[in-house]
């Protein structure tokens, strides 16, 4: 949605700290890109939003230092957040935003702020049942929230709150078919067997010693099935060397791996998933059609992880597994089924498709748009030009892609 002859803004994002608040962040700037705006992406200095961005196009990236309260150290937290604001006041100084858009996270709150001193519309987006804190407290200051979870607006005093869906990356909306050229590509690109079913451990976005420790206590009583099965496990960093080293002990047919960035991949090869249950990779689930077997981050904030999981499973979209409830005979059964009796996987991929939102990040882009030309079209001729000058047009002689701010 752009007004003919009239010049786009540019608009940041505040999407770092963790895969789940970056990928739909970078969904969302890809459809601003495409209605000709200028966007930013406002990261942490985590590598994980290190390497995400590296397949970033047509952005400008921008680092923020860490905000984040841990263990009660509000004397830490304050003075992060503070370097965080008078960065991104220094940004937006330099790089005037039209609007910002927070997606969770006390990294977001800052840009959220310094956007409004500046005049900028704010927006946010809630991706779980449960809002964390941050978007609780920011809620109040935005001029419209998104969320990913119909029930979440009940969360958030915000003036207006729109429905998405939570936006997944246009690689993984194709949905899955039967057993095909597709399936098959994914698995031989992955270095698999692409006539074997794949059974996929991903513990998010930077691994999971919970769910490594569950698999691997598990498969002692799938010790009849390494002949058929083979695995793809993402382990993170710190685990990557016991995980390896417990399927070749067995004789398992696996590959494993720390990281994997293409996570289009990793999904459209498997037959079935073991999954964490934060909001973004039920969304790459949900567009992916993927039977999964959800064991919720027990100390995720609020417990949100299990409200997530058990919408999900309510639906029959999902199997639910809390991990101070996942025996090794328990997991061992549950993949069984999901493995070999095809009628259930099918069941699972039609409960999936109510929670696959293709057009929750084009719906963002648009409700972004039409307040940014709203209050231009609320100002005089002259006023309007300049505004979108100022918003829409990098300055003489600035780079591209900048960092600012302590990596």
């Amino acid at each position: 949605m752009t007004q003919p002859g009239a010049k786009t803004p540019f608009v940041a994002i505040a999407c770092g700290g963790t895969g789940g608040h970056l990928f739909p962040g970078l969904a969302v700037a890809g459809q601003l890109n495409q209605r000709g705006c200028r966007t930013a992406l406002l990261i942490s200095p985590k590598e994980i939003d290190q390497q995400a961005v590296k397949s970033a196009q047509g952005m400008e990236i921008f680092i923020l230092p860490a905000v984040g309260l841990q263990n009660r150290n509000y004397f830490s937290f304050t003075g992060s957040f503070l370097k965080s604001l008078f960065t991104a006041r220094k940004i937006f100084r330099r790089c005037r935003p039209a609007a910002v858009l927070a997606m969770g996270g006390f990294t977001s709150a800052p840009p959220i702020f310094v956007a409004k001193e500046l005049g900028a519309k704010t927006f946010l987006h809630e991706s779980n049942t449960i809002p964390g804190r941050a978007n609780r407290f920011l809620a109040r200051f935005v001029n419209e929230a998104f969320v990913g979870f119909p029930g979440t607006a009940s969360r958030l005093r915000a003036g207006k709150i729109t429905h998405t869906g939570t936006p997944v990356r246009s690689q993984f909306s194709v949905g899955r078919g039967p057993v095909g050229p597709r399936l098959r590509q994914c698995r031989l690109a992955l270095g698999l067997d692409p006539d074997r079913p794949t059974i996929l451990v991903m513990g998010g976005s930077q691994g999971a010693s919970g769910i490594n420790e569950i698999i691997l206590a598990a498969l002692p009583g799938l010790a009849d099935r390494p002949s058929t099965w083979q695995w793809l496990h993402l382990t993170g960093t710190a685990h990557f060397e016991p995980v390896k080293r417990a399927y070749a002990e067995r004789g398992l047919q696996a590959v494993v791996r720390p990281f994997l960035a293409d996570m289009e991949l990793a999904l459209g090869a498997a037959t079935l998933a073991v999954s964490r249950a934060g909001a973004s990779s039920l969304a790459e689930i949900a567009a992916m059609r993927l039977p999964t077997l959800l064991v919720p981050f027990p100390a995720a904030a609020d417990n949100h992880q299990f409200h997530n999981a058990r919408a999900f499973e309510i639906t029959g979209a999902a199997r639910l597994l809390e991990q101070q409830k996942a025996a090794p005979e328990r997991v061992a059964v549950i993949l069984r089924e999901l493995a070999e009796n095809e009628a259930t996987r099918i069941s699972m991929q039609t409960a999936l498709e109510q929670w696959h939102s293709p057009k929750a990040a084009e719906q963002i882009a648009e409700n972004i748009l039409k307040a940014v030309f709203r209050s231009a079209d609320s100002l005089s001729a002259p006023s309007k030009q300049d505004v979108l000058l100022q918003t829409g047009r990098p300055r003489s002689g600035e780079p591209k892609q900048e960092q600012v701010g302590a990596a």
